[in-house]
């Protein structure tokens, strides 16, 4: 594999060196170079590719030799994130210390070297299928339709059928999806089969999320409590980006809220990222409620055969090949 392809020479490499070579690469694997840009956050930069492809951005992702995996503080949680956690540990008559805690749900420090990658720079839903108002499929239930217009008379935005269809308001018109539930394998096989692509496992999945941070999170060991966050919005801020939504060091948009879970390439349904949202609807606040999105979190072997369209999601990868 080219060392140049690998973090720490790519980073070296002269702002030209790094345009043909990302030239090069969108010729060698059909995708369309649209620009070198400057990614930065959290303490670590990045200045890569980005590419079109299907109607999908990507990102170029250089490889590396990390160190994965959490097993206690390297800076210490501040006075707020003890706070919490000191009220919930005394809720729950844990006695333990805090590292203990945390760490029965972290994954083992290891060294792992993580290949280069294109990357989908946003989560996707999986088995929702837009569809015009007047597909046959959906005129032909005019329940569907009579709930609707029930719906708009009361201003209502949205409408969401469980694994069958949803509609959400479109200004003065309507928006429909119809669900088409699929298993674990089925997905994995429809990926390859419509974009050659695949997902990231859960060691790329991690480097993605947090790029070899040694923290508890990308940008410290707690939660930072003047960000603007997924169900935790106030008033004032409702016009705000969500903060952990922003791309990361390497452009993507990954780990910013725990009800959306990640699926990852695994022997079973696995999924990384997000809980579907059960530390929060079980009062665990911002803290445990955030914790899935760890980049060290434990990937969630799921028990389900299906996956989940409200909660499940998915981020499609394009692993380079050895090449000169």
């Amino acid at each position: 594999m080219n060392e140049n392809l690998f973090r720490p020479q790519f980073d070296a490499l002269k702002l030209s060196d790094k345009l043909w070579l990302m030239q090069t690469l969108a010729t060698r694997y059909h995708l369309t170079f649209k620009e070198l840009y400057a990614f930065s956050r959290w303490g670590q930069s990045c200045t890569t590719g980005l590419f079109e492809k299907g109607g999908r951005e990507f990102v170029f992702v250089p490889g590396n030799t990390v160190i994965l995996g959490w097993e206690g503080f390297v800076q210490g949680m501040d006075k707020a994130n003890q706070e919490e956690l000191a009220d919930i540990f005394a809720e729950i008559e844990y006695e333990g210390s805090v590292e203990g805690f945390l760490r029965q749900g972290m994954t083992p420090v290891r060294q792992v070297t993580i290949g280069p990658m294109f990357v989908g720079r946003k989560l996707e839903e999986i088995g929702w299928e837009s569809v015009p108002m007047n597909d046959p499929r959906i005129t032909a239930h005019p329940d569907w339709l009579d709930a609707l217009r029930k719906l708009a008379d009361r201003d209502g935005q949205s409408l969401k059928i469980h694994e069958t269809v949803r509609f959400e308001r479109n200004g003065d018109s309507w928006k429909a999806w119809l669900c088409h539930p699929m298993t674990y394998p089925e997905f994995q096989r429809s990926l390859l089969w419509d974009l050659a692509a695949s997902l990231p496992t859960p060691d790329e999945w991690a480097y993605l999320c947090g790029g070899g941070c040694r923290t508890l999170f990308p940008w410290g060991d707690g939660m930072d409590y003047s960000m603007h966050l997924h169900h935790f919005e106030s008033p004032e801020d409702e016009d705000k980006p969500f903060d952990m939504e922003e791309p990361n060091f390497f452009g993507v948009s990954i780990a910013y809220d725990p009800y959306m879970r990640e699926v990852v390439k695994a022997e079973q349904f696995t999924t990384c990222g997000g809980d579907g949202g059960r530390g929060i609807c079980g009062g665990l606040g911002i803290f445990l409620g955030f914790l899935p999105c760890s980049p060290h979190c434990k990937p969630k072997v799921q028990e389900d055969k299906e996956l989940n369209g409200d909660y499940d999601f998915y981020r499609p990868i394009i692993r380079l090949e050895n090449h000169d």
